[in-house]
This record gives structure tokens, sequence and C-alpha cells, in this order.
């Protein structure tokens, strides 16, 4: 109290009035907490969305990706005449290229269960993927494939085999596939996991599939090439319209905006933000309106007395930013642990990085001063006269 009072110049009468009534001020408490927790969540969703999606583009070994124009992720887009690989590698400052298939399949277990599973097929002779460094040669074998560690509701046999160093075989879309190993990428909103295999078996799995037509071609600058500069060239080099030559970390910003604004998933999330913000400022109104109600008399008469209008505000912004601060600890305790738990069942981490709590520690007290501005513009209109 001491303390409050020195710090304002006079007694913290937003505090005193709120703590009066404790019930209320509670309710209002646990409301704003309420929706902190909404804006967390749908800001966890949208922040797992977009790292999801960056996690394969973390995987791929190359500085400049090659793709249709109609691409707007990873996986869609058409595929690419494999000359294009080619025209790449005859631009200077191309250390190599690889060409990369990317198909769908899902996998069915024994006991019904299923996975869906993000297919890429590579050529074993060519760098490709980071992880596979060293054991690219096991994909020339037939029916070859890797998979992800990190896929989803995969039986723990499967991986405590391969870490025996005992091969896994499966039947994939009636063909039979061998398990060799694994590797990590992680799943995503769209699918459960990853696997990898060579260009050939990938043709064979997928028969609508071409070798002289992939998704994706791979391009790694040589030391010390400037990669937005090199991406220009090979585009001015590319003699058709059928292909575009990004830096991987443009297309990865692109296929994040993609995702975030253009998804029905991303937009969910956003509008989830706004209808979080809303339902706080509508529950901070309603508290802050019906203190000025309950206590008009009162300032009435110290606006008789000469108290200006500043002076109200102040109170009623005081009583804002202490629901803020005290609303904003159980709403992010609460999601703390809800981010822990969706990581635990989902597979998707679900973090909490240090801006987002400040940005929403932001936004709570903005939200909470514009529901105190809003319940002061019945205390601006009262006259005093007619209060008496």
């Amino acid at each position: 109290m001491a303390l409050a009072t020195r710090l304002l110049g006079r007694l913290p009468i937003g505090w005193l009035q709120l703590a009066h009534r404790r019930g209320r001020f509670l309710a209002a408490i646990l409301g704003v907490g309420f929706a902190n927790l909404l804006v967390f969540m749908q800001l966890g969703f949208m922040g797992a969305l977009t790292s999801t999606v960056g996690l394969p583009y973390a995987a791929l070994d190359a500085d400049i990706l090659i793709q249709a124009p109609d691409a707007n992720t990873l996986t869609d887009g058409s595929p690419l005449p494999r000359q294009r690989m080619l025209d790449a590698l005859a631009v200077p400052g191309v250390a190599a290229a690889a060409p990369v298939f990317m198909g769908k399949l899902e996998w069915r277990s024994a006991d019904g269960s299923a996975r869906s599973l993000d297919v890429m097929g590579v050529d074993p002779r060519l760098p490709s993927l980071r992880a596979l460094e060293g054991r690219r040669d096991v994909l020339t074998l037939p029916g070859a494939a890797f998979i992800d560690r990190a896929t989803r509701n995969v039986p723990p046999e499967v991986f405590a085999g391969l870490d025996a160093g005992t091969p896994q075989r499966f039947e994939f879309q009636g063909r039979g596939l061998t398990l060799h190993g694994s590797f990590t990428i992680g799943g995503s909103f769209s699918g459960d996991g990853w696997l990898v295999m060579s260009d050939q078996s990938f043709v064979t799995l997928f028969r609508n599939r071409s070798l002289p037509a992939p998704n994706l071609i791979l391009v790694r600058a040589a030391p010390g090439q400037d990669v937005p500069a090199l991406a220009a060239r090979i585009n001015a080099a590319l003699p058709g319209p059928d292909a575009v030559a990004r830096p991987i970390a443009t297309a990865l910003a692109r296929d994040q905006a993609f995702q975030t604004t253009q998804r029905p998933v991303g937009i969910i999330f956003g509008m989830g933000v706004l209808m979080g913000a809303l339902v706080g400022i509508i529950i901070v109104y309603q508290v802050l309106s019906s203190d000025v109600a309950d206590h008009l008399r009162e300032y009435a008469t110290m606006k008789a007395m000469g108290y200006r209008q500043g002076f109200f505000l102040g109170i009623i912004m005081e009583q804002a930013v202490v629901l803020a601060s005290l609303g904003f600890i159980p709403g992010s305790l609460m999601a703390y642990g809800l981010y822990a738990l969706l990581t635990a069942v989902t597979g998707i981490d679900v973090l909490m990085p240090p801006e987002r709590l400040l940005g929403v520690f932001a936004g709570t007290v903005v939200m909470c001063v514009a529901s105190g501005a809003l319940a002061t513009r019945r205390l601006a209109r009262a006259d005093p006269a007619e209060l008496f």
C-alpha cells in the first residue's frame, strides 16, 4: 500500500475499489486470465504451424530451391522437367544440384491404425538430406527406405528393431518396402511424419510419376557465393516459365505466409486471437463500467469539488493495469501447462518463446486500458447537479 501510494502520489483508489468487492475482483481476474489463455493457445497453434512448416526445409542439404511457379508449399506444385537441374548446374557458382520427388501415402498397420506420411524420393548418388549423409548408398537397394523417427503413432518395436540393426519390412500401397534406418524431421499439421527412399523406388511406388519429372531441384551454392544473387542468375538462365529458383529462406517464408494467411487452419488461428482479445475487452469493460456506476455519486461529488476528468481516468487506468497484471498470471500458467500437454499428445512442439509472453502481456494491458477508456465515457458526461 505504501509503495503504491508513493508511486502514484495518492492513495491507490483504483486498487482499493477493486479489492473492496472480492468476488467481483476474483471473477474479473479469472476472466482476463481466460482471455489470455485463448490468445496464448491460438498463438501457440499458429507458432506450431509455422515451426512445423520449417522442419523439412531445415533438413534439406541445399541453399536454393527450384520449384514450379504454382508451388505454394514444399509438397505441392506441378512436376518440373529434369532438364532444369542441368540448366542450374551450368550457372557459374552452382556447386551441386539434385532432384527430389514428393508424394503422400497412408500407412495402415495390422491393427487398423493409419498414418499419413509425406514421401520424399531422392537420388542416392547426390546429396539431398543432411541426415542421410554417409548412409545414402543403402537407398540403392530395391525397396529400401528410411522412416522419420518423429512419426506419430509408430509401434515402438519398429524403432527398437531398427536400432538393433534389423530391417523392418512393410507394405505400402500394395508394394513392399524395407525400412533400413531412421532419421528425424518431425510431423506437421498435414502429415504424421516422413518416409525417404530412392527416386527409383519412388516411381515404382507412385506409378503415375516418372524420373524425368521431379517436384523440386535442390541447388547447393559454391563457397563464398551470394545466395540471392545466385538465385537471380539461375532464374535468368532458366529457358522457360515452368520453374523458378528461390533461396531456401525465401521459399520457407513464402510457404509460412501461405499456410497462415490462405490455408483455412491458419486463418482460423488468426481469428481465434482476435476473438480472445474481444472476450477480454468485453469482460474488463463490464467490470470497470460496473465499478464506475457503483461509485458515480462519489465521483460526481469529487467533480463538483474541482477534480478534473484526468484524475478519474487515472483511477480507471490503475484498475485496468491491475486487472491486466493479475489476470496475466493465471492465463500464462495455464497456457504453459496446456502447451506441455499438447506437445506430449501430438508430438508437435508447442513452445512459449519470451517474445510471446511479452507481446501478450503488452496486448493485455492495451486491451484493459482500452476497456477502461470506454468505461469512463459515462463519467465524462455526468453532471453532479443531476445526480443529487
